[in-house]
């Protein structure tokens, strides 16, 4: 029997064939795990590093107006910036037309005192002779009614003077605290409206930094924190968190925090400053910068087991430092945390580490 060599490309088609149907000898290879390098997690000491700007404010805004209206502004004793005691003479208003009222009112007090007298001297005849038959009953009555009306109209004069000498007190516009004046708009010859502010003072010279502070950081900052603060001219003061914001605004996301300041002349409210929060260093469970991720949720990290596979868990952060991040919660000491590449892992991966990442 003869046997002819069969075709070249039938024996490609027969090799392809018996290869897409698992007759090859060579198994399909699983791909290698990735490589990663990790972390641990750890007590750590860690600085502040927490940096925040906002604007100065006063600690407290006194706001001076005019207790009477219609007055007009004779004088003004202060200019903006200038310092003021509590008590301290502001503007005084112009007091013509009440004095005239008040020496009207001084004169019929005087009328009424004489009234008074006269009507005190009569009803005093008539006492003891109830019942003497000298004069009728209903006579002595009246001199006495007369003696008490008369009494009270010198009352009420003297009320209507006492208002008009309080009025005229009024009409000088004094200090209610010590301070700085941070504005004034009062000018001679304007007339006085009750409620118009002619004055603003910063209470005790008192002026603050309202600093701006997301929200994530508000829990790593506590009442009495030492915050470096840095003008825009360039000053360096130091201060101290005074007060926290109790709300978050849904716009920024931010919250607010109150920075005390030492009296200073540079601090100028609605100017510029920056701070940097400062807290004394100590031992803190932290992690590389690189092992903490973000996405919508917020901040995570790709955790470890004894298997070498990929965990995530949601993590809250806190101060950073040096390239060091403080994990506030999500994470436990000791535990092995991906570096980078968190995008490209999922749950349950499993991944080679490398050499220099290995604990």
């Amino acid at each position: 029997m003869i046997f002819k060599p069969r075709p070249l490309a039938m024996t490609l088609s027969l090799t392809l064939l018996l290869t897409a149907c698992g007759g090859s000898t060579d198994g399909a290879k699983e791909p290698p795990p990735p490589t990663v390098s990790v972390a641990l997690v750890g007590e750590r000491g860690l600085a502040g590093g927490l940096s925040a700007s906002g604007r100065l404010i006063p600690r407290e805004e006194v706001a001076v107006a005019p207790e009477l209206s219609g007055y007009r502004i004779a004088r003004v004793m202060v200019e903006e910036d200038a310092r003021v005691g509590a008590g301290q003479v502001l503007a005084v208003l112009d007091d013509t037309l009440l004095r005239s009222q008040i020496d009207q009112a001084r004169a019929q007090l005087s009328q009424q005192q004489v009234a008074y007298e006269r009507a005190r001297m009569e009803a005093g005849r008539v006492a003891g002779l109830d019942n003497q038959g000298v004069l009728s009953q209903e006579a002595i009555d009246q001199r006495r009614i007369a003696a008490r009306s008369a009494q009270a109209a010198v009352g009420v004069a003297k009320a209507q003077l006492d208002d008009l000498l309080t009025r005229q007190r009024r009409l000088i516009v004094r200090s209610p605290v010590a301070g700085r004046v941070l504005q004034r708009s009062a000018r001679p010859g304007e007339p006085s409206a009750s409620g118009t502010i002619l004055f603003t003072i910063a209470r005790d010279d008192l002026v603050e930094l309202e600093a701006e502070v997301p929200e994530a950081a508000m829990g790593t900052l506590s009442i009495g924190d030492p915050v470096a603060v840095t003008l825009a001219s360039g000053t360096k003061l130091t201060g101290k968190v005074r007060l926290l914001g109790a709300r978050v605004d849904n716009q920024t996301g931010l919250s607010r925090a109150r920075i005390a300041l030492p009296i200073n002349p540079e601090l100028r409210p609605g100017g510029f400053a920056k701070a940097d929060f400062v807290k004394a260093t100590g031992s803190v469970l932290s992690a590389p910068e690189r092992a903490v991720h973000y996405d919508a949720d917020g901040a995570y990290m790709l955790l470890l087991d004894k298997q070498d596979r990929v965990h995530r868990a949601s993590v809250r952060t806190g101060r950073r430092a040096a390239g060091m991040v403080e994990i506030v919660s999500g994470a436990k000491p000791g535990v092995r945390a991906v570096l980078g590449g968190g995008a490209f892992l999922l749950e349950g991966d499993r991944v080679r580490i490398a050499p220099s990442g290995r604990p």
